[in-house]
C-alpha cells in the first residue's frame, strides 16, 4: 500500500484521497489520547507535578505526545531514577482524571465498527489506558495494546503489528486514526494506511494520507471483508 503524504483537510474538501477512497480496511486501529479522548490537561498537570519534584528546570513544559512516558523520561533522569521516575507518573496519572472527555464523533466512529475489526494502541499503560476511557465514559473495545505489551512502543511499528496480530488481519489492510506524529510514524513503519487527527498537534505536523479536524468527519460502512470510509460535510 502507497502513502502519497499528507492530505489537510478543510471544509471545502469532499474525498477522501486515493489511498482511502473506496478502499476496504480489515481493521480500524485507534490511538487514544488525543484521538478518542482529551486527556490533555490531565496529563500536562501530572507531567509537570512529575518535572517539579524531580527537580527539572522551568524549560520543561510536559511531555511529547503520543511517545511512551518511559522512553521520555530516560531523556530527562539518570538512568538510576527512571524506574522510580516512572513509578511516580504513574501514580499521579492514575489518580489525575479530571477533565477527560470524549473528543467529537469518536465514540460513533468507534461504535460503527464490528468489534472483531477495531482496537486501541495506546502509549500509556494497561491500568492509566482504561482508567481514562472509564473516565470518559468511552467503552473499551474487546482489543487494547498499551505499551505493557510490546517492546518497543511507538514510533516503533510493534504496537501497530501486534494489534493487527490480535484481530488475525494483515497490518497492511489496516489503517492507523492518530493524533500524534510518533504514531503515525509507527503506523507507517507498519505497513498502514493512515488518518491523522488534529487536536494535540496542528495539521502541519501530522504527516498523513489524510488529517481531519476531528473524527465527526468520518463515517464508515460495514462491507464483506472489512469497512469502507466515509468523509462528511462539516456540521
Amino acid at each position: 500500500m502507497t502513502h502519497p503524504g499528507t492530505a489537510p483537510l478543510d471544509t471545502s474538501v469532499t474525498e477522501l484521497t486515493e489511498t482511502l477512497q473506496g478502499q476496504v480496511f480489515q481493521a480500524v486501529l485507534f490511538d487514544m489520547d488525543g484521538t478518542l479522548v482529551d486527556s490533555t490537561r490531565a496529563v500536562t498537570r501530572s507531567w509537570l507535578r512529575w518535572g517539579a519534584e524531580a527537580g527539572l528546570d522551568s524549560s520543561f513544559t510536559g511531555p511529547e505526545h503520543g511517545v511512551p512516558a518511559r522512553q521520555m523520561i530516560a531523556t530527562l533522569v539518570a538512568a538510576e531514577r527512571v524506574d522510580a521516575s516512572v513509578a511516580r507518573l504513574t501514580e499521579l496519572e492514575l489518580t489525575d482524571t479530571d477533565e477527560i472527555t470524549i473528543l467529537a464523533g469518536a465514540a460513533e466512529l468507534m461504535a460503527s465498527i464490528p468489534e472483531g475489526r477495531r482496537a486501541i494502541v495506546t502509549s500509556c499503560g494497561r491500568a492509566l489506558c482504561l482508567v481514562r476511557l472509564d473516565a470518559a465514559g468511552f467503552p473499551a473495545p474487546g482489543t487494547v495494546v498499551t505499551i505493557d505489551d510490546t517492546s518497543r512502543g511507538k514510533p516503533f511499528p510493534e504496537p501497530f503489528l501486534l494489534a493487527a496480530e490480535r484481530l488475525g488481519v494483515d497490518p497492511a489492510r489496516c489503517v492507523v486514526v492518530e493524533g500524534a506524529p510518533a504514531g503515525l510514524a509507527a503506523a507507517r513503519a507498519a505497513g498502514c494506511a493512515t488518518i491523522g487527527v488534529v487536536g494535540t498537534h496542528s495539521a502541519a505536523d501530522l504527516e498523513a494520507d489524510l488529517v481531519v479536524p476531528g473524527l465527526d468527519r468520518l463515517r464508515v460502512s460495514v462491507q464483506d471483508g472489512g469497512v469502507v470510509f466515509h468523509l462528511v460535510e462539516s456540521r
